[in-house]
């Protein structure tokens, strides 16, 4: 069985500057003033004006109190275009006046204001712009999460990899003969993930395994936030109710799975996962139950969990204690020791962001989870002692290449490493994701999961304001690649209900 899915400008028209007024003129006897070259003109027979005084010839200026002004109101137009006088001016005999609802023409845009429209001069609305204002700032830093741990999820190279899976199985094998290809005939030129005759989409940019695993833990919390589901329950006892549900359903997929298969680790899962996820979730299929399914896990020290803990800490904005419980009650169930400590350090830091706070309180409430006798307690007081003392996020990248990053093991998803690495960037970025996410993406050994743990954090520190219009389009929507029931999720929406389920905060 599986859980129920809570997913089952008009243009304005262009007018010329406005002229500084001319030097006093004679006055003719004429009633029309002579108006200088390349300048349109109007007759001044729409303007009264008093007996024995100059009159000017539709010009916007100044005149004294009590007096009569010079088409009150009206710009200048270009040539073959109409002129309408404003509301209060009379029109003379055998002129028209302006139809009903037509408008005047606009006066000059603002010079200071032309960053979106090429120089045009009047703003436009960037992309996103107008939805943006009209959102609350919970769901702004909402929104900042989901799309900054999706935006560094695709900026590492590993990405590809995992889209890549939902191309067909020959072109994956086809990459890994180009590989040893390479690799036996000593040439430097390195196949990547390939579509040849098939539709390229899933290799495109965009989110993989860690922002889907991300909205797996989100579903946990919007059951809880379902007040007709356990509605008898407190709502942390129904968040890890939910989350407990989440991890028994998928269990029960991997012991029917088991069913058919001679081990539960040759089984043939509807999803793929991290070692550490299907080791737990197999441990789950057999009768263990956490802490025994994380603790008995071969990557019990892997981040997989610090993914979900950014999420979970929607659940308790502003309050990184609670944060952090919640996040160890998940992250038993596939980790243990650095891998715990990991996600509790991920859902205080993110839970203190999501209420506005500054990157150094975020950033010291992490630590404030990382033992210092741990191995991930460790690197990350080194590496934020690093972050302090470097220019700006891209010089800290060697520091942190040669001093955090492990080059002996296998797999570069030790937390130990991804967490320390997250908070040093974020830091040394002031809080910046267009600058911590790039430079994560640059640490290529850690590029499965540190680009999205510090786009997470960045991305609740900024706001969803801070994500570039086309990396929000490129990354809001899931792609399935590793959970299949999750294609199509809207990210942008999913902010907005996870916001929903906040609880009330005092004084509104």
């Amino acid at each position: 069985m599986r859980p129920p899915s809570p997913w089952d400008e008009g243009t304005s028209t262009t007018t010329a500057p406005e002229a500084e007024p001319p030097p006093p003129e004679p006055t003719t006897t004429d009633d029309t003033t002579p108006t200088p070259p390349n300048e349109p003109t109007t007759t001044n027979s729409t303007t009264l004006t008093p007996p024995n005084e100059p009159t000017t010839a539709n010009r916007t200026t100044r005149t004294p109190p009590n007096e009569p002004t010079a088409a009150h109101g009206m710009t200048l137009t270009p040539p073959n275009q109409p002129t309408t006088a404003h509301a209060t001016t009379l029109a003379p005999p055998n002129q028209p006046a302006a139809a009903d609802g037509e408008q005047a023409p606009l006066g000059p845009p603002a010079p200071d204001d032309e960053c979106r429209t090429g120089g045009a001069g009047g703003k436009q609305r960037a992309e996103g712009e107008a939805e943006a204002e009209t959102e609350t700032e919970p769901r702004q830093r909402i929104l900042g999460l989901l799309l900054g741990l999706a935006a560094g999820d695709a900026a590492g190279w590993p990405a590809a990899r995992h889209r890549a899976a939902r191309m067909p199985d020959w072109t994956r094998r086809l990459t890994r003969e180009l590989d040893t290809f390479a690799e036996h005939n000593a040439t430097t030129t390195l196949p990547v993930p390939i579509a040849l005759n098939q539709p390229p989409e899933p290799l495109r940019l965009g989110p993989s395994d860690d922002a889907e695993w991300a909205v797996f833990a989100a579903e946990a919390v919007l059951r809880a936030g379902d007040d007709t589901t356990l509605g008898d329950l407190s709502r942390e006892r129904r968040t890890r109710a939910a989350i407990d549900l989440t991890w028994s359903a998928l269990a029960d997929e991997i012991a029917a799975a088991a069913d058919r298969a001679p081990e539960v680790e040759s089984a043939i899962l509807p999803l793929r996962a991290r070692i550490s996820v299907r080791a737990g979730l197999g441990n789950l299929a057999t009768g263990l139950r956490p802490p025994a399914t994380g603790h008995d896990n071969p990557h019990y020290f892997d981040d997989a969990a610090c993914v979900r803990a950014c999420v979970l800490a929607v659940a308790h904005p502003g309050d990184p204690h609670r944060a952090a419980e919640l996040a160890e009650f998940d992250a038993r169930y596939t980790q243990d020791g650095d891998g715990v400590h990991g996600a509790r350090a991920m859902a205080a830091a993110v839970a203190l962001a999501l209420t506005g706070a500054a990157t150094k309180p975020c950033v010291a409430a992490a630590l404030a989870e990382l033992p210092e006798e741990t191995e991930i307690g460790r690197n990350a007081r080194h590496a934020l002692h690093l972050a302090h003392s470097a220019d700006s996020a891209f010089a800290l990248i060697p520091l942190l290449e040669h001093q955090i990053v492990d080059h002996v093991y296998s797999y570069g998803i030790a937390a130990a490493e991804t967490v320390p690495v997250a908070l040093a960037l974020t830091v040394a970025a002031d809080g910046r994701i267009a600058e911590a996410v790039p430079a994560a993406a640059c640490l290529s050994r850690v590029a499965d999961s540190a680009p999205a743990l510090a786009g997470a954090l960045t991305g609740a520190l900024g706001g969803g304001t801070s994500i570039p219009a086309t990396w929000r389009e490129a990354c809001r929507t899931l792609s399935g690649c590793v959970l299949p029931r999750l294609t199509g999720t809207d990210l942008v929406e999913l902010a907005g209900l996870l916001e929903a389920t906040q609880p009330a905060r005092p004084g509104g």
